[in-house]
């Protein structure tokens, strides 16, 4: 049997906001196992707090910006320790200046982003030097790009979570919408056949579960699974969302009454501390 530390407990206890006894018994079940643990948690109905405890330095600027020409739009995490460093003027400049280089250089992903040229030297290298100075770990944590006919970007205030969003046509007012939709309401994928098939068979594999927990004839745990997992669907995709501005409709509406035409390329979210 795996040694769980009081230390450990903590830690799901404050990622998931289930009691200590439930985090323990459940790190006990998982052999120490932090992520098997929470979907531990969720399977006994434990509601669990969507974050994880072990995400590392939960400050520093969140920000989006899109291209002169609309079709590129990119957001970007640079993290450091505390809230004072992040409110840093030389912190935020070089936020902003990584910010810039996204919209300019494009890279394809992070690694790309972080090998990228500065005067002789790399991105890299130039955080390397700012850490230096400042004595507090910093790091360009996330970077995710949009490409499509017109993007939108958002920043919320604070700099702690921005979204960007894609669209096959310019319609600036739901552009804006959606970048605050995204923003609010977390979604993790444009429609139902987005959703990864393993992130599916986990909802499925936790409505049973629940079903069974709650005394549930075994003949009804499927059809109450996928009822769950069209719940899931529903909170979760963006164009089953109930539209933030009007729930009596949900965003798939919303668009087709705007245009029928018109669709989400794609759209990303990156916040602080998740």
């Amino acid at each position: 049997m795996a040694n769980i530390t009081a230390a450990e407990v903590n830690k799901l206890r404050k990622a998931t906001g289930a009691g200590m006894m439930d985090c323990k018994k459940a790190l006990v079940e998982s052999e120490g196992d932090f992520d098997n643990a929470i979907d531990i948690l969720r399977k006994k109905g434990q509601k669990v707090a969507n974050k994880r405890a072990d995400r590392e330095a939960n400050e520093g600027a969140v920000l989006a910006k899109i291209s002169d020409d609309n079709k590129f739009a990119a957001v970007i995490i640079f993290n450091c320790e505390t809230d004072f460093v992040a409110k840093n003027e030389e912190f935020i400049g070089f936020a902003t200046k990584l910010s810039n280089m996204a919209i300019d250089k494009k890279p394809k992903n992070i690694e790309e982003f972080k090998s990228i040229d500065i005067d002789g030297r790399t991105v890299a290298d130039h955080i390397t030097e700012i850490v230096g100075k400042t004595g507090e770990k910093m790091d360009l944590a996330g970077y995710e790009f949009v490409e499509a006919d017109k993007t939108y970007a958002y920043i919320h205030p604070g700099n702690r979570l921005a979204t960007i969003v894609g669209l096959n046509k310019a319609y600036d007012e739901v552009g804006h919408q959606l970048t605050m939709q995204v923003a609010a309401m977390a979604p993790i994928a444009i429609d139902k056949g987005d959703v990864p098939q393993n992130v599916i068979d986990k909802e499925i594999e936790i409505g049973k579960e629940q079903a069974q927990q709650a005394g549930k004839p075994e003949q009804m745990l499927e059809k109450i699974a996928m009822g769950k997992l069209n719940k899931f669907f529903k909170e979760n995709t963006l164009l089953n969302q109930d539209f933030i501005r009007d729930t009596k409709k949900t965003v798939a509406q919303y668009l087709k009454e705007t245009d029928p035409d018109l669709k989400v390329v794609s759209f990303k979210r990156l916040a602080l501390g998740s």
